[in-house]
């Protein structure tokens, strides 16, 4: 299990002044065994190394340091309180500390040397781009930043995808321990943040479908500039802020901050820094190289001394090495005796207090140094010791070339020539062209002018002169008024001066003065000059004042010359190799010459054979000329001057610097002698405290050392002679120290350091075969036993170690760097089968880390490992909450192997085999706590069906799992369940069946009632439920489909045959007195939707993809169609429905046959149609026949309503109505035919006549086709309606009422806007029923014997929200019963007047406009109707309520 330490284990001491920046990250997440570690991507190869076969990335620490202390401040607090120490421990301690002080300050020292004067190496500036890693307070200001971003509490747009998008991240990355872990490392960056947010968009938006002109690049632009916004640093640096030390990881640092940062790193204090650089004079170059040459020189002593004894040598690993290392030490000696000689001597050469003149004088050219070559003049060959053979100089080669700035600043005392007189001055140096100032009058002699000479003169003359200028018209000169002439050197005064100028004697400017400011440039290559008294045997043989300059011609060759004015080749000289230089007392002196007039302090230059004797009038010249050659001779010896009883000695700045650092104890640390000290030891030693500090900066630098510190370490190996493999090795075991206290290095340094040290102690160098000491072999077999395990342990934690794939190719650099350390040699590969064998057991033991710590998560571990009997005491976890904590588990677990293929699949590439057993291993230790909590669940419970959806949702899409040894165990563990679950819902559903359709009312909800909706949804969530399964197994899988269509068949089967006999029952229902009020009812509608939704559901819960009708089997080439499980569930609904639509017909004709039946009354011939006929016209006792055509009208208008709105297949209605048509025309047809040799009645005329036209209208309106509606039949029947109603007619037979027959046209609105309503009614309830699979039921009609079908209170809830009629169609909607029947009659009296086809009963017509069909009558019967008023009052109220009840 992983536990979170609280803090980092340190062994080194951490000063207080270097805690907050260096051990910001001590706390940090462990995984089993305890160390995180991380790669990254293959670097730029570090660039410099001693040998040039390795890249020099830093160094290590010594074996014997490990236990160090840090040394930087105070030391870490101890177990043991200070108060409890005794006084020998507190002064043990004390002493430790100050010889741990005393080690560091010598350390820098030699350090500032390397600083000064670099020599070997430089800094690299195309190392790898360190980004600033997030620390623990980062961390948690980033969550902030993303919580207070997801609560909306920021100012930044976004959508719902970019919410979700941000949420998911800061769940899975920014919340994760692991993250945390790598956070305490060190090895986590904002842009290694960035990235993964960037990895997870991408995999988001490729799953957003594409958009018409926006890209998704642009999208994925968009976010990225939103995550950006989020997570800024609200404290920006302010503009033209100077950076600190600690944030240049990635730049090349100044020599000024190089001694800052390695200030930092060594906890040397600033006024310390400014001691040594002062006393060491590390800004003078000369002084540096001149040390350099002096440690060389001791160097090759000491090789020497051990060619001479070979004791002194270290142990190596073949004794034939010892020659080989003499060879290899003065082949280092000589290559950096090569460094410097090819380095030119003005290198680094200062210009400190450079004065600026004015400008130059337009036209006068500025004269620029001559650079000459400085080829390296060494005493011999590189590889020869002898220092016998001296190349000999000429005098060509110490020719100097010197840059004289003279400036003219003012005239003064002029007084020989008036004031607008025009004067000039001109300068000029030895032989030189002449320079002119510009011409000004001289009342106003100022110029600020310069001229610029180049002269090889050690001593020039400079000289200026005054002119004025010449009115005369024929004078060609001008006048000369005075010369200033001056001998300047080097060390002469820069400032300007007056110089009294040389006139004519009988001039008036006898006080002519001239303000000159002359320079004369030191050269580079001229280390010192001045005037000096000297004598020697072979030169300068008389003891006389002379002008010297020391010349340095290379790094190693020196000459002091003697110089006259006006000369540029040195009168003699004196070239300084094998000399050296020392004081000398006055009575010396006299061993030299008895009487040497001049000169007080003396200085001598010996040589076996020679010596030169010198003297100056000035003690700090004698100093300062003494220590020129010293630096110039390379003497090891360090000349130090006379004890002086003087009162008072005048000394330098460097002598008072080196009396402050004597007084501060620093002295001993600058003389001291670099060949006293064990370098190996001090390297080590600095490599190890920079690593501590580049790890403790604000850069996730995962071990790589910066720019500067790669600059510094490798001039320090190779100016002091560090090896190369030792370097490496205390560089190896420093990053494996780091590892193992949890802080993340890269895998890639690791390998760079380690094949070097293999290549060197294998003997397979690339530039041959090197020495190999006993300690480095030793050294190196125990890194390499420390890294395996190492390596190990990383890919058995890989999830923790590298989590999320950070750093960036870490996994894939470890896994390189493990096949590296398993080859016995350089050279022969490690057998394949051994590195698969090692990677195999680390993922074994992978599995078992990685559930172990998702079982902890789950709290399933615990649970399992404490059975209830042991548990005493404690609350007994119910089966089902162990189920949960299951099902969480499998989430876990599916998302833990879903971020292994995602993030370390590629690096595992050629290792994927053994990927797919780790995640088979993890899922047979998932399979034990899955088997033990399933065993624990009750019978017959279906809670874990979701365990097995996650499980194999994502095994089925795993290629490599796919059918698996999990897979094949799910499977076996569920097969049963689902076996069980499937016999269980069969007997439910068919027990809903039975007991609903015993209990069911026939109310119309949704597609049916409410028994069929509920049938129909258990049917399909049952085949969705197991559909969604995905069965892996594909014949229990086809056996499971198969079983479910044939219950769905048997199901839909009993449910049709139930609903077809209350179907039945319902029909057999007789029809009331009066059969025009006959309404169909409701349940007939419900019954008939049942049918027809079960047809509909049939289709989707009977089919089976590839299984033909009647079990026959596809062709092999044809492909699977979608089927009827049964054709016999088909053709019982077919069958069914045909004889619903047949019954329901022959229901409603019914109506039209009783009616037909009452008009048989009326048959001419009958008494009883005689008398009705009588009694009609006398008293009107049954009413007109256009009454009992209204009500039929009426019936079949209503009818049609029913069915229409009610019954939800148009096609089925369209077949009802066409088939009801034809057989009431039929009926009609039959009617009439029987009475072909009887005229009608005119009550039966009338009737009739009303009903075949109205028919005719409304079928039409209900979208029936012309031809079927004008079929044979009903042409027959409209012709002889028209006989009928023309002999009705021209007999005076009763015809219709008056009025306007209006109301066809506002039937057909009517109708029209029905059929309107209920299609929109009918894509409303589509959409509800794809939402839910229970519709409400539409609204229910209202019985009316009102002709407005489509009133308000019928409209379904859907459409209220639609516009309310106008108020004038409200109101024709609300008028009553008797005003619409009014209308209605007026409108089939025109329609039917206008139909009479005979031309000859034009009166006869023009009685029906007026008056009607009675006043007709009455005008052609006036005497009948006076007979019959006494029958009429007597009998008429009587008969007419008896008939008309009758009827």
């Amino acid at each position: 299990m992983l536990e979170p330490s609280s803090s980092e284990e340190e062994d080194d001491d951490i000063g207080s002044s270097f805690n907050s920046g260096f051990n910001g990250g001590s706390s940090h997440l462990e995984p089993p065994g305890g160390v995180h570690q991380n790669g990254g991507p293959p670097r730029v190869p570090s660039p410099m190394s001693v040998d040039g076969s390795m890249a020099k990335i830093g160094g290590g620490r010594g074996q014997e340091n490990r236990g160090r202390v840090d040394g930087r401040g105070s030391p870490s607090p101890s177990l043991v309180s200070e108060k409890t120490l005794t006084e020998a421990e507190l002064q043990e301690k004390q002493q430790k500390e100050e010889e741990e002080r005393k080690t560091r300050i010598q350390l820098y020292v030699f350090v500032l040397r390397a600083i000064a004067y670099p020599f070997n190496a430089k800094q690299p500036n195309d190392m790898t781009k360190r980004h600033q890693k997030v620390t623990k307070e980062g961390l948690e200001k980033l969550r902030a930043k993303v919580d207070s971003f997801l609560k909306g509490e920021t100012q930044i747009p976004c959508d719902e995808a970019f919410q979700n998008a941000v949420h998911s991240y800061n769940d899975i990355f920014l919340k994760s321990e692991r993250v945390t872990g790598l956070v305490n490392g060190g090895g986590l960056s904002q842009h290694d943040c960035r990235d993964v947010f960037k990895h997870q968009i991408e995999k988001r938006i490729r799953t957003i479908p594409e958009i018409d002109g926006l890209s998704k690049d642009t999208v994925m632009t968009s976010w990225l500039a939103k995550y950006d916004a989020i997570t800024k640093d609200d404290e920006q640096r302010r503009p033209g802020q100077r950076l600190p030390t600690a944030m240049l990881g990635n730049e090349v640092m100044t020599k000024e901050q190089l001694y800052d940062l390695f200030q930092q790193i060594l906890n040397i204090k600033k006024f310390e820094h400014q001691l040594l650089y002062n006393a060491m004079q590390l800004d003078s170059m000369d002084e540096q190289a001149a040390a350099i040459r002096r440690e060389l020189d001791a160097r090759r002593e000491k090789v020497a001394m051990m060619e001479k004894d070979r004791r002194l040598m270290p142990k190596f690993v073949l004794k034939d090495m010892e020659g080989l290392y003499i060879e290899e030490m003065n082949a280092a000696i000589n290559l950096l005796k090569g460094n410097l000689e090819s380095l030119p001597v003005q290198q680094g050469a200062a210009k400190e207090g450079k004065i600026k003149f004015g400008k130059i004088k337009p036209g006068k050219r500025r004269s620029s140094m001559l650079s000459r070559s400085q080829s390296s003049l060494s005493r011999g060959a590189p590889d020869e010791a002898d220092d016998s053979h001296v190349a000999q100089l000429s005098k060509s080669d110490v020719v100097l070339t010197f840059q004289i700035e003279v400036v003219v600043l003012e005239v003064r005392n002029l007084k020989s020539v008036p004031p607008n007189r025009i004067i000039y001055c001109t300068m000029e140096v030895g032989n030189s062209d002449k320079l002119a100032t510009d011409q000004v009058e001289a009342s106003k002699p100022y110029w600020d002018t310069q001229g610029d000479f180049s002269t090889t003169h050690c001593l020039p003359v400079v000289k200026v002169k005054l002119y004025s200028e010449n009115p005369g018209m024929l004078s060609l000169d001008d006048k000369e008024l005075g010369k200033v002439v001056i001998n300047p050197t080097p060390l002469s005064s820069k400032a300007p001066e007056w110089y009294k100028a040389t006139v004519s004697k009988g001039s008036q400017d006898q006080e002519l003065k001239i303000k000159v400011a002359v320079r004369m440039d030191k050269p580079m290559n001229m280390k010192h000059c001045g005037y000096l008294y000297a004598m020697g045997k072979t030169v300068w043989k008389k003891w006389k004042k002379r002008y010297f300059v020391l010349v340095q011609v290379s790094q190693y060759t020196f000459a002091i010359c003697s110089y006259k004015e006006k000369k540029s080749d040195p009168s003699e000289m004196l070239q300084l190799d094998g000399y050296t230089v020392d004081y000398i007392e006055p009575a010396g002196a006299m061993f030299y010459h008895m009487n040497l007039e001049g000169g007080k302090f003396f200085f001598n230059t010996v040589r076996e054979g020679d010596s030169v004797l010198f003297a100056t009038e000035d003690e700090q010249d004698s100093h300062n000329w003494v220590m020129a050659f010293y630096r110039a001779t390379g003497q090891a010896h360090k000349p130090a001057p006379p004890v002086t009883t003087a009162k008072t000695t005048s000394l330098n700045k460097n002598q008072g610097d080196a009396d402050r650092a004597r007084k501060h104890g620093m002295e001993e640390y600058i003389a001291a002698d670099p060949i006293d000290f064990d370098h190996h030891k001090l390297f080590s030693k600095l490599q190890c405290l920079s690593l501590d500090w580049r790890l403790g900066d604000p850069f996730a630098s995962l071990g790589w050392f910066t720019p500067g510190q790669v600059y510094v370490l490798d001039e320090f190996c190779a100016r002091y002679g560090v090896r190369g493999c030792y370097r490496h090795l205390c560089y190896l075991s420093d990053l494996l120290d780091k590892c193992e206290k949890h802080t993340v290095i890269d895998p890639t340094l690791i390998h760079f350091s380690y094949a070097y040290c293999a290549s060197h102690v294998h003997g397979n160098r690339p530039d041959g075969v090197g020495t190999v000491t006993q300690e480095e072999k030793e050294k190196f077999q125990e890194i390499k036993e420390r890294l395996r395990v190492q390596l190990e342990y990383q890919l058995t934690n890989f999830r923790f170690c590298f989590p999320f794939g950070r750093p960036e190719g870490a996994l894939k650099s470890t896994l390189s760097l493990l096949e590296r350390v398993l080859m016995k040699d350089i050279s022969t590969p490690v057998p394949q089968n051994e590195v698969r064998s090692v990677i195999k057991k680390s993922l074994e033991n992978a599995a078992l880390v990685n559930y172990e710590r998702l079982s902890e998560e789950a709290r399933i571990e615990a649970d399992l490992a404490n059975p209830q009997e042991d548990m005493v005491g404690e609350v007994i976890i119910p089966p089902a909450r162990k189920l949960e904590d299951l099902i969480r588990l499998a989430d876990l677990c599916v998302d833990l192997l879903r971020q292994n293929e995602e993030f370390y699949a590629e690096a595992f590439a050629w290792f994927s085999d053994l990927l797919v057993e780790h995640s088979e291993i993890f899922w047979s230790l998932f399979a034990v706590d899955m088997d033990s909590v399933l065993s624990e669940q009750p019978p017959d419970t279906w809670d874990s069906f979701p365990l097995f959806q996650i499980l194999n949702d994502y095994l089925r899409a795993d290629d490599n799992l796919k059918n698996g040894k999990f897979h094949q165990h799910l499977r076996e563990i569920f097969a049963p369940q689902v076996v069980r679950y499937v016999d269980l819902m069969e007997s439910s559903i068919a027990q809903s069946i039975h007991k609903g359709f015993e209990k069911e009312k026939w109310e119309i909800k949704g597609n049916g009632c409410a028994t069929s909706e509920d049938l129909f949804w258990k049917l399909d969530a049952l085949q969705s439920f197991i559909r969604d399964l995905h069965w892996p197994d594909p014949e229990f899988g086809n056996h499971l489909n198969q079983r479910l269509k044939m219950m769905a068949c048997d199901m839909i089967e009993s449910c049709i045959q139930r609903t077809y006999n209350c179907f039945e029952m319902q029909l057999k229902k007789g029809i009331l007195l009066n059969p025009t009020d006959y309404v169909l009812p409701s349940e007939i509608c419900a019954m008939v939707n049942v049918v027809l939704d079960a047809k509909n559901q049939s289709l989707k819960l009977c089919a089976v993809d590839g299984v033909d009708v009647g079990n026959q089997k596809p062709e092999a080439n044809s492909k699977p169609k979608k089927h009827k499980y049964h054709t016999k569930i088909d053709d019982m609904i077919e069958k069914t429905s045909a004889n619903m639509r047949i019954q329901l017909v022959g229901k409603l004709v019914s109506v039209l046959d009783k009616t037909l039946s009452k008009l048989g009354a009326y048959d001419e011939g009958s008494m009883m149609g005689s008398f009705l006929s009588f009694a009609n016209k006398k008293i009107n006792v049954t009413g007109t026949g256009t009454d009992l055509g209204k009500s039929y009208v009426s019936f079949v208008r209503i009818n049609m309503d029913t069915v229409t709105k009610r019954i939800a297949d148009d096609l089925w209605v369209l077949n009802v109505m066409e088939k009801w048509y034809i057989d009431q025309v039929e009926l009609l047809s039959k009617w009439l035919t029987e009475r072909l040799d009887k005229s009608l009645h005119p009550y039966q005329c009338t009737c009739l006549a009303h009903i075949v036209k109205k028919i005719y209208t409304e079928y039409e309106l209900q979208g029936l086709e012309e031809d079927r509606l004008q079929c044979g039949q009903y042409q027959a029947i409209e012709q002889r309606m028209a006989t009928e109603e023309a002999t009705c007619a021209l007999t005076n037979a009763e015809a219709t009422e008056n009025g306007e027959d209006s109301d066809d046209e506002k039937r057909k609105k009517s109708v029209q806007k029905s059929k309107m309503k209920k299609e929109e009614s009918r894509e409303d309830g589509a959409k509800v029923q794809r939402q839910s699979s229970k519709a409400p039921p539409p609204p229910v009609r209202e019985e009316s014997s009102d002709t407005e079908v489509d009133s308000e209170d019928e409209k379904p809830k859907k459409q209220k929200a639609k516009a309310k009629p106008k108020p004038k169609e409200k109101e024709k909607q609300q008028q009553p019963p008797s005003q619409t029947g009014k209308d209605e009659s007026d409108f089939d009296s025109i329609e039917d007047g206008g139909k009479i086809p005979m031309a000859a009963a034009g009166a006869v017509k023009d009685a029906l406009a007026t008056g009607g069909v009675d006043k007709v009558a009455d005008i052609g019967k006036e005497s009948v109707a006076q007979a019959g008023k006494m029958l009429t009052k007597g009998i008429g109220g009587f008969a007419g309520k008896a008939f008309g009840s009758f009827f």
